[in-house]
């Protein structure tokens, strides 16, 4: 898990950089189609990283693991992410995931074959939640032109 802790950890440090030079009125306009801003797409990797990160430590304290999925464009909505200061929103992200990576990085190597069931998915082991979680963040932040 070393290697996925340090790649998420470049990531974050590469894509920081590129999101603190997006000026406010960038951050909320839409970007991607169905009218998404660069506010909705960090506010989904927010709920990502923690939706995420109860996955990871649950997953490590259990035999198997089975947690819901959850509701994307719901919780950007309730969360009212375009309403948020945009400083906010990527110092938040950049912090969740640098955790994320220390976390990644000391999951225990006995419980990376734990099976892990996401709402509806096909079972996963943790190891491939914790690969998928980085494939997942890569994917969006190359949305909003952060890789």
């Amino acid at each position: 898990m070393q290697s996925v802790s340090a790649e998420l950890a470049r990531i974050v440090e590469s894509a920081e950089a590129l999101l603190r030079r997006v000026t406010e009125e960038e951050s909320g306009r839409p970007v991607l189609s169905g009218g998404w801003s660069r506010k909705q797409v960090i506010g989904h990797l927010i709920d990502s990283a923690s939706n995420n990160h109860q996955r990871f430590v649950r997953a490590a304290l259990a035999d198997s693991l089975e947690f819901p999925n959850y509701d994307t464009p719901g919780c950007v909505r309730v969360q009212a992410v375009e309403r948020a200061a945009w400083p906010v929103l990527v110092s938040l992200w950049a912090s969740y995931n640098r955790y994320l990576a220390h976390v990644t990085a000391n999951l225990p190597a006995e419980k990376l074959e734990t099976i892990c069931r996401i709402g509806a998915r096909d079972p996963v082991t943790l190891r491939e939640l914790t690969e998928d979680y980085v494939r997942h963040l890569v994917h969006h932040l190359g949305q909003i032109g952060c890789t």
